[in-house]
């Protein structure tokens, strides 16, 4: 759908249903019709006042979905609803990065390890999804509020085994620019074994939130030349004129993230890696 094409989105509205609605139950075999995963239900959970469930494919692997439209039973498309009462409350409590959560769990006095990310928008969004696992953890999210000196910023931290960096970069891909600024970081004395720099392939991490999450096909196409966010905005009928409008746009796309069902796998899993890298 090209840039001018976008009408007015509005994220309050209830999303189109597609008969027939069926109950989710575990060893149900299904497709997610967009990636053509197909695994039986292993587990069904409540996070976040949404229900998420796991798909395990024939090879034991493992992948989590938000229930909803675009599934596939039988060859037949349904819409996926929550299972009886009795088992959707089953299982212990989680939080909304699927981690079971420790009732009365105090947080814990910070590290000296950090996650660092590259905007406020960035920190935002991992807070979102995993600010629970790690006020647990002790682990302290700051934005860098870019990139462009890492290696300068990387050498004032002075990493070492007992403070150790996991950074995660935006577009993060071979030949980039911001995969030469990576190497140049990595470079540091003291970096080696010490420092994780991982990325994801957006150009800006708005583009993690699933367009299903936004009740949209897929994310506009923003022409070469307009700044993205003010593109994205313009195409979703927002005001998009101010520092303040993009602002307000993106506590808009936040606010319909409820768990890690909500956003991309390519940002899932390079944020458990660097929670994993810091905690071990």
């Amino acid at each position: 759908m090209s840039y001018d094409q976008w009408g007015p989105i509005d994220l309050t509205a209830p999303k189109k249903t597609a008969p027939p609605d069926v109950p989710i139950e575990l060893g149900m075999v299904l497709e997610d019709s967009q990636s053509g995963w197909v695994g039986a239900v292993t587990r069904v959970e409540k996070s976040g006042g949404m229900h998420v469930f796991a798909l395990e494919d024939r090879r034991g692997r493992s992948r989590s979905f938000e229930l909803g439209h675009g599934f596939l039973l039988e060859g037949r498309p349904i819409r996926l609803t929550p299972p009886a009462a009795r088992a959707a409350n089953s299982g212990p409590k989680r939080t909304a990065s699927g981690s079971v959560a420790v009732d009365g769990a105090r947080a814990r006095v910070a590290r000296a390890s950090r996650i660092w990310v590259e905007g406020k928008h960035d920190a935002e969004l991992v807070e979102r999804v995993w600010g629970d696992d790690l006020r647990i953890e002790g682990i302290v999210v700051e934005p860098l509020h870019g990139v462009d000196d890492l290696a300068a910023a990387v050498a004032d931290f002075r990493p070492g085994p007992e403070r150790r960096l996991g950074i995660l970069v935006d577009h993060l891909v071979a030949g980039s620019k911001e995969s030469r600024i990576a190497e140049r970081a990595l470079a540091v004395p003291g970096a080696a074994g010490n420092v994780l720099i991982v990325g994801h392939p957006y150009v800006d991490v708005w583009q993690a939130i699933r367009p299903q999450t936004l009740g949209i096909p897929a994310w506009p196409a923003v022409p070469r030349g307009t700044d993205w966010k003010t593109g994205i905005l313009r195409a979703f009928g927002w005001p998009h004129a101010t520092a303040e409008d993009i602002g307000l746009g993106w506590q808009k796309l936040l606010g319909a993230v409820r768990t890690y069902a909500d956003l991309e796998p390519a940002l899932l899993g390079r944020v458990e890696e660097v929670i994993d890298f810091l905690t071990a």
